[in-house]
């Protein structure tokens, strides 16, 4: 039961409207500034970890999340549109996404990258928690 209760905590303060605006306010300029080659996700969040000074807690653990997801993204917008991947992380997203871009499907090629980026972030998100949730059983069972 407790397990259920924090979730709901969880995704109230996830949900509130301040807390998704400043969310949203982190992946745009995340992907503004990841778009930049040579400027990887955890650059950006070092370069915009100065605005979440003044604001909630809530917000200030929230935006750098968007930013990271925003700045992951944006990395792979240059990398498909002109074959410059400007971290390691996205050179096969270079062979693959230019490929498709010269044969006139850039968007595709976007919309690939970024549901696979959202699929694979949500992914993760869910077995950190689980990890985490199977950790707190293990260490509530040995004592």
């Amino acid at each position: 039961m407790d397990l259920l209760h924090n979730l709901t905590l969880g995704m109230t303060t996830a949900l509130n409207p301040v807390n998704m605006l400043f969310c949203f306010i982190g992946a745009f300029l995340g992907t503004a500034v990841g778009v930049l080659p040579g400027v990887g996700p955890l650059a950006t969040i070092a370069m915009l970890l100065a605005i979440t000074f003044k604001v909630s807690p809530e917000a200030s653990v929230i935006m750098p999340a968007g930013v990271y997801y925003g700045a992951q993204y944006g990395g792979s917008t240059t990398a498909i549109l002109i074959n410059l991947p400007g971290e390691a992380s996205f050179a096969v997203t270079a062979i693959d996404g230019y490929q498709m871009a010269r044969q006139g499907r850039a968007g595709p090629a976007l919309a690939i990258a970024a549901i696979g980026s959202f699929a694979a972030g949500t992914f993760a998100t869910r077995l950190i928690a689980a990890v985490q949730r199977c950790l707190y059983w293990l260490r509530s069972c040995s004592s």
